[in-house]
């Protein structure tokens, strides 16, 4: 077989391109052909850990079986690369692929493969639906019909996901789930241990990610009113709401109790999640649709607390009594309960969580579920 992942970005810094990126990386290496085509604008350079796959002609290559192609985008529009060269790049190379594994939401690549007229298999992965740029939807919208009555599959994330997305309803016996799965975090014990000696004798909440409307961190914030004072709170992550949440930490008298981290670089994370007692994903939209934070934390040992976002595959990873507690979205009281409840049964749920993660989450099953997908079509 030969297969392309199709769409997003590089650098790699979303849960998509990393899902992309992860399975070229992962198919390569068990001796399956997979490239990945994106886009990347002339001012994104390569990332310092790949710099040892670059080329000459600034592909990266994996091994013999796999490369990553970036073509050249004029410009980012709500999340959406503009790139004319990923169209002409797929026209040229179609012919090399069997097997083209697109990854929704991305118009661009959606309009590559439609104007390239590739006649093989594809496999569409519904990460999310379009949630907030209604603007943008409305415009993309006859692609996207497009999209689902040309896939041969539709793969999902989590089964709550695929059953609940309206554009899905009528595709449902095409549709399957396929759990993201990641490697587990490396422990890093000194980092670990260099955290918690800034904090004595706290019990440390942590959560991660960019600093925008959908994550619920100001929910999350106001939670810590509810808490005793022996919690504190870490929020690593850099976005637009930056001055807003430290204004509303302010306000809230919870200065020294809630400290913004800002971005922490991947080699950084191993030390968060090590040093913590537990995970809280404060998401309230459905534009959190899985939740990948929630698994490097259940890969660490780590109990979460996360949200019961109508429509969202969230819930469903953070088994409810298994690996943590979910709550209803935008609910601060209910969230600072959730955070006392696990820590009362903490043992039980910090070993629910590492059980979850092995029997759901690992790359090698998500691999492997990905492949028995791609054999079934050939």
């Amino acid at each position: 077989m030969r297969i392309l992942q199709l769409g997003k970005f590089y650098p790699i810094r979303g849960g998509v391109e990393k899902v992309m990126w992860d399975l070229t990386r992962g198919l390569s290496e068990g001796g399956v052909d997979c490239d990945m085509l994106c886009a990347s604008l002339p001012s994104d350079k390569t990332d310092p850990q790949d710099e040892e796959l670059r080329q000459p002609d600034g592909t990266l290559r994996f091994n013999g079986h796999g490369r990553v192609f970036r073509v050249k985008a004029l410009s980012k529009r709500a999340a959406t690369m503009i790139s004319p060269a990923m169209v002409s790049w797929l026209r040229r190379h179609k012919a090399r692929y069997e097997i083209i594994h697109i990854h929704h939401p991305d118009p661009m690549a959606a309009l590559a493969l439609r104007l390239s007229g590739f006649r093989g298999k594809v496999v569409l992965h519904w990460h999310s639906d379009i949630v907030s740029q209604k603007f943008l939807l409305a415009l993309y919208r006859p692609l996207q019909s497009w999209l689902i009555k040309r896939a041969d599959i539709i793969v999902g994330t989590t089964p709550a996901y695929i059953q609940s997305s309206p554009w899905l309803k009528g595709v449902q016996a095409k549709c399957t789930f396929v759990p993201i799965g990641i490697n587990p975090i490396a422990a890093d014990p000194a980092g670990a241990e260099a955290l918690r000696a800034r904090f004595p004798g706290k019990t440390l909440l942590f959560s991660v990610g960019r600093l925008v409307p959908y994550k619920g961190y100001p929910v999350l914030i106001r939670a810590m009113k509810y808490l005793p004072e022996k919690y504190q709170l870490l929020i690593g992550g850099a976005g637009p709401l930056q001055k807003e949440l430290e204004e509303l930490i302010v306000r809230e008298n919870l200065r020294g109790r809630v400290c913004l981290e800002g971005y922490l670089p991947q080699e950084a994370l191993p030390a968060y999640y090590g040093a913590c007692d537990l995970f809280v994903l404060s998401s309230t939209m459905k534009t959190e649709a899985f939740g990948i934070v929630q698994i490097e934390a259940m890969s660490c040992g780590k109990p979460v607390v996360a949200t019961m976002i109508p429509g969202s595959g969230v819930s469903w990873v953070n088994a409810d009594g298994v690996s943590g507690r979910n709550v209803p979205p935008g609910d601060p009281e209910a969230l600072a309960a959730a955070i006392e409840d696990v820590m009362a049964r903490y043992r039980t749920f910090s070993d629910g969580a590492r059980s979850r993660f092995e029997a759901l989450f690992c790359e090698e099953k998500m691999i492997q579920s990905i492949l028995n997908v791609y054999e079934a079509l050939v």
